[in-house]
């Protein structure tokens, strides 16, 4: 996202949505019937409306995002729709062909700053991560799942190259009440972080929230969910903040808009199929260094953009999305 940052505007949102700037510029002309599908603290909201979108609907699987919305609801008024739900049904929550859809993928900074989450590895908090506050927690995965399972997880959802050994110590050691107590654990068994490298726990963290959350699951749904809602024309915004995240999005965009097929120049032709999506830039748009600047969280975001065509809906290998695969321990959980 190569435009420049822009500094918050107001003070009612508690973070600085990354790549706003040049989210809206790829998606311009902005109007009619957006659904933003990880409304968080309203940041990509504020903009769509701001920028000509008649209305946008708000979706968020976090309560306590869409309950601090109150007075973000009050400015735009019927303007703008908030529902509780997850954006792997948006096609069912926007109730109406729409002009666009925007994702932020992963957790967002109102989450990690709030220790009662406990998302963050770097304040105390109770073992969490749910981001709807319902189904099993990190503590129920971590304390109760066999070591391969959970050796599994950190490889697949962290790519921690330790996994094994971090599963191996988190064993002999749980069973754990507060992320600080997890962090020690994971740290403990990984050599010291040089100047300027991540955190020892921060792999493992990530890991272990996505497989809580169902992250990949949800986002693959999503993706197709917004295949089905969006009009001829529609666009299609996606920021996400790691390889996996991004690996997904990128194969799933390749697939839909046939640029996938086109390659390898050695592979064999293909019966050509009507794309889904157009390609609004054939990369990934990352931060300015002046949004790095502004808003360190940004370093690592990338943002693709893709036009819907009025081509109909074919099915998907999903597992050539480059899709992570543990065993589905949630979905026996719950």
């Amino acid at each position: 996202m190569a435009a420049a940052a822009r500094t918050p505007r107001n003070d009612k949102a508690p973070h600085i949505p990354v790549l706003i700037d040049p989210l809206i510029e790829a998606v311009a002309p902005v109007g009619g019937l957006w659904l933003d599908g990880t409304f968080g603290a309203g940041g990509y909201t504020r903009r769509l409306l701001e920028a000509g979108a008649e209305r946008v609907i708000g979706v968020d699987r976090d309560p306590a995002a869409l309950a601090m919305a109150a007075p973000m609801q009050e400015e735009f008024g019927n303007r703008l729709h908030l529902v509780e739900g997850t954006f792997s049904e948006l096609d069912l929550h926007a109730g109406a062909p729409l002009d666009g859809v925007v994702l932020d993928l992963g957790v967002s900074s109102m989450q990690l700053d709030q220790a009662e989450r406990g998302f963050s590895f770097q304040k105390a908090g109770p073992l969490d991560m749910r981001m709807s506050g319902q189904g099993p927690s990190a503590a129920d995965l971590v304390n109760t799942l066999p070591e391969a399972e959970l050796a599994d997880i950190l490889y697949h959802y962290g790519e921690e190259r330790a996994a094994r050994r971090i599963a191996r110590a988190i064993v002999a050691v749980r069973p754990f009440d507060n992320t600080l107590q997890l962090a020690e654990a994971v740290s403990a068994c990984l050599p010291r972080p040089r100047p300027g490298q991540i955190h020892p726990a921060t792999r493992s963290f990530q890991a272990i929230r996505i497989a809580v959350n169902d992250e990949f699951g949800e986002l693959i749904a999503g993706l197709q969910a917004a295949e089905r809602a969006l009009k001829p024309g529609g666009k299609l915004a996606v920021v996400s903040f790691h390889s996996l995240e991004d690996r997904v999005v990128k194969r799933f965009l390749q697939a839909r808009s046939g640029s996938s097929a086109r390659a390898n120049r050695y592979a064999p032709e293909a019966a050509e199929e009507a794309a889904q999506f157009r390609l609004r830039s054939r990369r990934a748009i990352g931060p300015s260094d002046e949004e790095i600047a502004v808003n360190p969280r940004s370093r690592s975001a990338k943002l693709r953009v893709a036009e819907r065509t009025g081509a109909p809906i074919t099915p998907i290998d999903r597992t050539a999305l480059g899709l992570p695969g543990p065993k589905d321990w949630w979905k026996e959980a719950r």
